[in-house]
């Protein structure tokens, strides 16, 4: 990979952690307003309409990015004559899955807010309104999602940042501005949807402007769709399983352990995961470059592999690291002293799991990008009846960190068989080695295990010091190659006219 390609990445992998990051900072600072101007009760009904917004991309059943996968091999091969119809054919099912879906949601609100939500009597109209305005959006929220997929293939990751973030930052500025006049929910949610209309049609003038084939006319009868349908179908399945996985210790917790264990597991637990928008954002950059590369040049895709991996290595190190050695000090000064003891111990073992968990989203994505998201499906499946007889089993054994060592088991596994399964696909790199990524992350294991167990707060910080310290030369001349280092070098005189919007890794 060239030095201005890895500048690319670099570039892509930075604009996706800001427009993961900056919608944190407007939740920050929009969140104690709207609780003050909306009230408790309504303000809780707004955040279940913000998770719902979420769970809609279900409806879209993997497609955007069997899109996104199924365009950017398409550019990579060459046969950019089949992109009109694969587009065009993703989107229209995109939209009827949304109306289908929408329809659901409309159908389901009066039972969901009368019988199953807690909602106040005088508030019950208001909601089911509220719910049903924001159903209307689903079209758009999925079909949007398609349109992002399109622009991320061609690696438009400045654009599509610039798209993202005043749609995600009016999901909380929108119900500010209507505050001043009205406390209703139907006006806020309703501020919501006219955010989500606004992105759309953004979305889709800059696609059909920028991208030819979005304006040629096709027959969708004549467009095979079956290679995109069999990876949103494994990815689909992937979507519905790992959340049962991610959500299955806290209900876990709840049924063996004090209700009030939830909230002591919780915490730390979202504490500690914020961490990974860091691979979130890298590997966001890698997914498209690898599916363009995989079918005519794996020495790239072994490049890409390579260097994301080495990336995500030595960016998560030192914030894991300060997160195991300053744990209790950590949750101390965040919450004070509203959480047991063993919730550190709980944010320890989390870390640990979120450092394994980052880097195996290099094989997770390789695979994807290889068009093999069957493997990843086949092995949640797997995983899944296993993973639920260990929580139960180590959490009558030790408790709330008993779940923790459960969930960072069930990581470390999955990034063992993800790392296993990848080699097929990624060539092994001729390339020179000084100390392997496999000796660097031995080395970081064991750091971890140090940084917890040491006695005193003094003794720990110490210990931070010196190996964030010795962890520079490390990870400058041992871990990263000679294009990262000729990347990051030249990355103090990037500005954003440096690289052509065009430009490919």
């Amino acid at each position: 990979m060239s030095t201005a390609g890895g500048r690319l990445l670099a570039r892509n992998s930075a604009l996706n952690l800001v427009g993961q990051a900056l919608p944190l900072i407007v939740a920050l600072v929009a969140i104690p307003p709207l609780i003050r101007g909306l009230g408790a009760e309504r303000f809780g009904i707004l955040t279940l309409a913000w998770a719902l917004i979420g769970y809609f991309s279900l409806f879209e059943f993997g497609l955007s990015r069997a899109l996104t996968q199924g365009v950017a091999q398409r550019l990579g091969n060459g046969q950019s004559q089949e992109l009109a119809g694969i587009t065009q054919a993703t989107l229209a099912i995109l939209v009827g899955l949304g109306v289908v879906g929408a329809a659901i949601v409309a159908a389901v609100t009066p039972l969901l807010v009368k019988h199953v939500l807690n909602v106040s009597p005088s508030l019950v109209r208001e909601t089911m309104t509220a719910f049903i305005v924001l159903a209307v959006s689903l079209p758009l929220v999925v079909s949007s999602a398609g349109l992002r997929g399109i622009i991320e293939a061609h690696q438009h990751f400045g654009v599509a940042t610039a798209l993202r973030l005043p749609l995600v930052a009016f999901m909380f500025l929108g119900p500010l501005l209507v505050l001043p006049f009205t406390k209703s929910l139907v006006a806020a949610v309703a501020m919501l949807v006219i955010g989500r209309a606004v992105a759309w049609l953004a979305y889709l003038l800059f696609c059909i402007r920028k991208y030819e084939f979005m304006r040629r006319r096709v027959s969708l009868r004549q467009v095979s769709m079956g290679s995109l349908l069999r990876f949103a179908g494994w990815t689909t399945i992937t979507n519905f399983v790992s959340p049962l996985m991610v959500y299955a210790d806290r209900f876990f917790i709840g049924a063996l352990l004090p209700m009030a264990a939830v909230t002591h597991y919780v915490t730390p637990y979202e504490l500690v995961t914020k961490a990974l928008i860091v691979p979130t954002a890298i590997v966001g950059a890698v997914f498209p470059a690898i599916a363009g590369a995989f079918a005519n040049d794996r020495g790239r895709v072994s490049s890409l592999y390579t260097q994301s991996l080495r990336a995500i290595v030595v960016a998560m190190f030192p914030i894991v690291l300060a997160m195991v050695t300053l744990a209790p000090e950590a949750l101390r000064a965040w919450l004070g002293s509203v959480l047991p003891a063993e919730s550190a111990d709980v944010l320890r073992w989390l870390a640990v799991g979120v450092f394994v968990n980052a880097i195996a989203q290099v094989p997770y994505v390789t695979l994807q990008g290889a068009g093999r998201p069957d493997l990843i499906a086949k092995l949640h499946l797997i995983e899944l009846p296993f993973y639920g007889l260990l929580i139960w089993l180590l959490a009558r054994t030790w408790g709330l960190p008993g779940v923790a060592i459960a969930w960072t088991a069930r990581v470390s596994l999955d990034a063992i068989v993800l790392f296993v399964l990848a080699r097929e696909f990624v060539p092994a790199s001729a390339a020179p080695r000084r100390v392997s990524v496999a000796a660097s992350i031995a080395m970081m294991l064991a750091a971890f295990a140090v940084g917890a167990t040491l006695p005193s707060v003094s003794a720990r910080l110490v210990f931070l010091f010196v190996v964030a310290i010795a962890f520079l030369p490390l990870a400058w001349w041992g871990i990263l190659g000679d294009r990262e280092r000729a990347v990051l070098s030249a990355w103090r005189q990037w500005h954003p006219a440096s690289l052509s919007p065009e430009e490919t890794l």
